[in-house]
């Protein structure tokens, strides 16, 4: 039997680069040599797509190869523009297509598209890059609820992202935002317990499984699970989580409609807060690590799943779509 030929697309232009690379390696390492002859397919930072050690044009890639798996995070490759290129040659991929990565790299544009199912998200609002940024950082300041978020509008990993809780952290999560985006997203601070929740399509007999939620306890001194809490092990992520039946079912079954009504494909992951008001949506991952300690990886274990068998599963779905 012929093996199927696996492009395994990792790096890339973003500052998730390093993430990527972990992902794409785990990929590869858990990918059966029985069925699939693995494509290592690297993109370097300036945007370079490498083929066997070599340079080329993406097109020249997909000569070669059955089907991408996109082990990319971040810009160009969760945002849409790396789908576009796929879709373009009519190339197999995995994870969701152009305009719904797009829209969910985006927060403000994520919670416009889930206004019909009504789900809880924290108050907001975006500063841009503007010749009166200091009165109108200031203006917030005075007349958004404090403490407050900051992130930058667009990207992942929570890079760039500040809880901030006076004038000086808040002036200072502006800066920093503002590094990663010409638009920044302010918003309210919701105290409770982080939840995260990934969904599989056709998985199981189910159109969208719900995988366990898992609760995400950070370090002392970490305010959230951010970029170093992810990945310098700065928290503890319990699987399952410590939720009541009725949060549990309750965060697998937004998790489930956030990926229906977003159009999202094979599998995403969702983010929350359960705070004494509910349970609140922060953001969705359309295309979540997948190392061996990525927290996708340990809802598969502990519904008696693994990787490989997840890998295989998505790579199917992605054949079967064309």
């Amino acid at each position: 039997m012929n093996r199927i030929r696996v492009g395994v697309l990792r790096g890339g232009p973003s500052r998730e680069y390093e993430v990527s690379l972990k992902t794409g390696s785990s990929v590869l390492r858990n990918l059966s040599e029985d069925k699939y002859d693995t494509r290592d397919i690297l993109i370097t930072k300036d945007g370079t797509w490498h083929y066997r050690g070599l340079p080329v044009e993406p097109k020249q890639v997909f000569l070669n190869v059955d089907v991408i798996f996109n082990a990319l995070h971040g810009e160009y490759g969760e945002d849409g523009q790396v789908q576009r290129i796929l879709s373009h040659f009519n190339v197999p991929y995995t994870g969701s297509q152009s305009f719904q990565s797009a829209v969910c790299m985006n927060k403000a544009c994520t919670k416009e598209g889930l206004f019909d199912i009504k789900v809880q998200t924290a108050r907001h609002v975006i500063l841009d890059v503007c010749n009166d940024i200091e009165k109108k950082k200031l203006e917030v300041f005075r007349t958004f609820p404090q403490p407050c978020v900051i992130k930058p509008l667009s990207g992942g990993s929570s890079v760039g992202v500040t809880a901030a809780k006076d004038h000086s952290s808040f002036d200072e999560g502006i800066r920093k935002a503002f590094e990663y985006s010409p638009r920044v997203l302010i918003e309210e601070y919701i105290a409770g317990r982080e939840a995260t929740c990934g969904v599989i399509e056709n998985f199981r007999d189910r159109d969208v499984y719900s995988l366990l939620p898992i609760q995400i306890i950070p370090d002392s001194e970490q305010p959230f699970f951010d970029y170093e809490a992810k990945y310098q092990g700065k928290s503890r992520e319990l699987c399952p989580g410590n939720f009541s039946k009725e949060e549990n079912r309750e965060l697998q079954r937004l998790a489930r409609e956030i990926h229906k009504t977003l159009n999202l494909r094979h599998y995403s992951r969702s983010d929350f807060i359960i705070s004494n008001k509910g349970i609140y949506f922060l953001e969705v991952n359309t295309l979540p690590g997948l190392t061996e300690a990525s927290l996708i990886t340990k809802s598969l274990g502990a519904v008696g799943s693994s990787l490989p068998e997840f890998l295989d599963h998505v790579i199917s779905l992605a054949l079967e779509e064309g």
